[in-house]
């Protein structure tokens, strides 16, 4: 069993409400409230779990330069006004920086009894080979 410490727990809590307000945003016909409230929940959930200065130092590394300027300038972008420009930024900018953690998050589904049964189906087995791929690639 995993041990988390009390604001790794509030972390894991403003993350996944980051993740819902983004989601119900996009329902919402790309609301920008809801979108705004969504990144800023995800970011402080995200620095309360790994850290602040872990947090910091993820973002702000040379090679993910780009990727953090799209993932952070959709934030602009939804607050001038642009929410559908913006989230497509941002999801660019997400595959971007988290690009290294799918080919884990893949290999760790497969071990889930009913998930890995659904990864073992014809189409999406072949993407999820593709993102375990990609990791192996770039090693």
């Amino acid at each position: 069993m995993i041990s988390l410490t009390d604001s790794q727990k509030i972390g894991m809590g403003l993350t996944g409400f980051g993740l819902f307000f983004l989601v119900f945003g996009m329902m919402l016909f790309f609301d920008k409230a809801l979108l705004a409230i969504g990144n800023i929940l995800f970011v402080s959930g995200l620095s309360f779990v790994i850290g602040l200065e872990r947090t910091f130092r993820f973002f702000f590394q040379r090679h993910k330069a780009k990727a953090t300027g799209f993932f952070l300038g959709e934030v602009l972008a939804v607050l001038i006004g642009w929410p559908v420009v913006g989230v497509l930024l941002e999801i660019y900018g997400f595959f971007l920086l988290f690009r290294g953690f799918f080919p884990v998050a893949v290999g760790f589904i497969r071990r889930i009894p009913v998930l890995g049964s659904l990864l073992g189906l014809p189409a999406i087995g072949t993407a999820s080979i593709a993102v375990a791929g990609a990791r192996l690639a770039l090693i």
